[in-house]
Formats: structure tokens, C-alpha cells, sequence
């Protein structure tokens, strides 16, 4: 309870101090690692609607650690030791103070048990959104996602649910380490009429988490984990940080990791008619990932076919092309070529970088 009240306390100082920086960090035991008492829990399972301190379940719950497991199996955990297994139909829900009318990022690691279909179901009503959990992006499976919400109260209450009902028990979506960040609504400037053109406001990464933050996919703008964007594709988008990534510029920047099937997309305020110039950064993120690599890029009815020959080495360029805009608004979508995995391990996928990404009219 007092980590609790100290999360409030913080809030409270954020929410009244003008110049204080956005919350950001783990939620009240977001990690996990604060431990059930040994009275509420039976070998791995929970047994009560509060036995897994500051967090409300429902159904069967487990308690599990990270790595192999007695059963033969083998649990994917992203941070820390200690993470949940929502049996099915099972959820864990969480009520956090919020700023009424604010957009937020909730980030946390996430990866299925067995080898069927599994679905991870996150919500803060009215939003809902059902994560595939099918695609392993990374080797050991500790994939990390962010959801995006915009807050319709001083508190929300933050669900995740598996919605499924797998024949064998010991299946289930884990989830650990969730933590949440307060995002600032971008905006166009005379210098850019793209908004978060950099991809510098987004979902924060975990501590000790080196594999970047994947953003899952068909996310709408008003409520995207990357503000500004539309995660138009069936597949996610990878969010990387330069810590462990090498970025174009700046700190972040997004890796189109599936090919066609991982696409971004924004749409942007023009004047019919009028030309305009749209420049990019493309690379790779020097995360073994070498090969023939190209991003399209469409604007209007325009389009720019972009290779790029990657070394594995972290290289990248500058590129543009011309359009002439045939509407006060014009959709700017980007997405790579061709499927890429990393040649150090071949199941995880990888693919070009694209950061810098500028609109700029042109003089008639």
C-alpha cells in the first residue's frame, strides 16, 4: 500500500506542477515481483480476488517465474524474474489515476505458452483492443508491446484478459513489467507538417529490455502508442531506442519489421494543387540484420521506391521525392518490401529503419 500512495503522491505533484515532465514508470508492482502471501497462493495459482498485491484478478491466475519449467515447458519472461499466466477467460486489472482528456502508453511484456493461436485482450473501457500473440518477433519469445489510450476520467481502469479458451490448461498469454507514460500531442510547424516526424514521443521502453517496443497493429491515430501515427498493417511496427539501436537521429526512431504486412501511415493538412517535398531517413539498426532492403513511400498519388543495401552496420541515408497534393488532406503511408530476419539467430524479424520523415511545401 505505501508504493501505492507514493504513486499517487507523484501523480498529484505532476498533475499541479506546470513545468514537471509527464508521468512515466512501472505501475504499483507493475514487475510482479512483490509476491503473493503464501496463503494466497497454491502452487502456482492464485487463489483469491486479491492475492496478487495491487492488482485485481479473476479466474485462474498463475504466479510463475521465467525459464524452464518442471512441466518441460519454457516461460518467455521480458523483465525481471516473476510474471502471470491468465488461464482462460482469466484477467488482471489494475485502477490508475490519470489526467482526464490525456493520451497514454501502457508498455509491457507479453508472449504465448504454447504454439496455437493465443490472443492477449487489453482494455480501458470504452477501448478495447485484442493483441495476436502468434508472430514471435524475437528468438526467446519475450516480445514487449505498448497499448495506446486516451483517458476519459480522473481514473481508469486498466484490464488484461485472455479471451480464449484453449483445450490444454497449461496454455495462456503471459504478461510483466507494465508501466505506463503520459504522451504530449504533436503537432505540425512551419519547418514540418509531419507530426512526430522523428518518432521522439512515444511508449517507454522496459528497464533492461533491449529488444525495442513493438506497436501492435490497425491503431488509430487518436489513439496510437506512437502519437501522430496510424499502425495501418496486420503485423507491428518496432519503436527502438539509440541505447541499443543504431537510430538515424535523435533517440528513437521505427523499424518496418514484416514486410508489407508492417506499415505506418499519417495524414497530413495540404492545399490541392500545391507541391510538396517529402524527405526520409532509411537504414538498418545494426542489429545483424544485412540484405537487399527497400521502404515504399506513397503521398498522394505518388511513389517512391527506396533501396537501401544493408551492411548490418548501423548505415543509413537521406532520401525524397515530389507531390503534388489533390486534397486538403493527404495520406503519407511507408512500408518495406521484403520479409527480413536476423542472420545471428533467423527467427527473429528485422527489416529497414526509416526516422527524419519531413513534408515541407515547395515554392511555385
Amino acid at each position: 500500500m505505501a508504493k501505492f500512495e507514493s504513486f499517487l503522491l507523484a501523480f498529484a505533484i505532476v498533475s499541479t506542477c506546470v513545468l514537471a515532465a509527464p508521468f512515466e514508470g512501472l505501475l504499483p508492482n507493475g514487475n510482479f515481483e512483490q509476491q503473493p502471501k503464501p496463503t494466497d497462493i497454491k502452487q502456482t495459482t492464485l487463489l483469491r480476488k486479491n492475492s496478487l498485491p495491487e492488482w485485481e484478478i479473476s479466474g485462474q491466475v498463475e504466479y510463475i517465474h521465467g525459464g524452464p519449467q518442471t512441466s518441460g515447458m519454457y516461460f518467455p519472461v521480458a523483465n525481471g524474474i516473476h510474471a502471470v499466466k491468465l488461464g482462460n477467460e482469466a484477467t488482471i486489472s489494475q485502477t490508475i489515476p490519470v489526467k482526464a482528456g490525456s493520451l497514454y502508453t501502457v508498455t509491457f511484456g507479453a508472449s504465448r505458452t504454447c504454439a496455437q493461436q493465443q490472443v492477449l485482450r487489453v482494455s480501458v473501457p470504452p477501448q478495447t483492443g485484442d493483441l495476436p500473440l502468434q508472430t514471435l518477433y524475437c528468438s526467446d519469445g519475450a516480445d514487449v508491446y505498448a497499448y495506446g489510450f486516451k483517458a476519459n476520467s480522473t481514473s481508469v481502469k486498466l484490464t488484461f484478459q485472455n479471451p480464449g479458451v484453449d483445450e490444454d490448461p497449461k496454455c495462456g498469454p503471459i504478461i510483466d513489467a507494465v508501466a505506463i507514460k503520459e504522451l504530449l500531442p504533436p503537432r505540425p510547424t512551419r519547418f514540418n507538417l509531419v507530426k512526430n516526424g522523428g518518432f521522439e514521443e512515444g511508449p517507454q521502453a522496459l528497464t533492461n529490455s533491449s529488444t525495442g517496443v513493438l506497436l501492435p497493429p490497425r491503431q488509430q491515430d487518436i489513439t496510437s502508442p506512437l502519437p501522430g501515427w496510424i499502425i495501418e498493417s496486420i503485423k507491428a511496427v518496432k519503436l527502438i531506442d539509440s541505447k541499443h539501436f543504431a537510430v538515424p537521429s535523435g533517440a528513437s526512431a521505427i523499424e518496418l519489421i514484416a514486410g508489407r504486412e508492417s506499415a505506418v501511415a499519417q495524414i497530413i493538412r495540404t492545399i490541392p494543387n500545391k507541391h510538396y517535398k517529402l524527405t526520409f531517413a532509411i537504414g538498418d539498426a545494426k542489429n545483424f540484420c544485412p540484405g537487399d532492403m527497400m521502404v515504399e513511400a506513397f503521398a498522394a498519388k505518388d511513389t517512391l521506391k527506396a533501396p537501401f543495401k544493408s551492411e548490418g552496420k548501423g548505415k543509413w541515408k537521406m532520401v525524397s521525392m515530389e507531390f503534388k497534393a489533390t486534397s486538403k488532406r493527404t495520406r503519407l503511408s511507408f512500408y518495406s518490401s521484403f520479409y527480413h530476419t536476423r542472420v545471428d539467430d533467423t527467427v527473429s524479424l528485422c527489416g529497414p529503419v526509416i526516422d527524419q520523415v519531413t513534408v515541407l511545401s515547395m515554392r511555385s
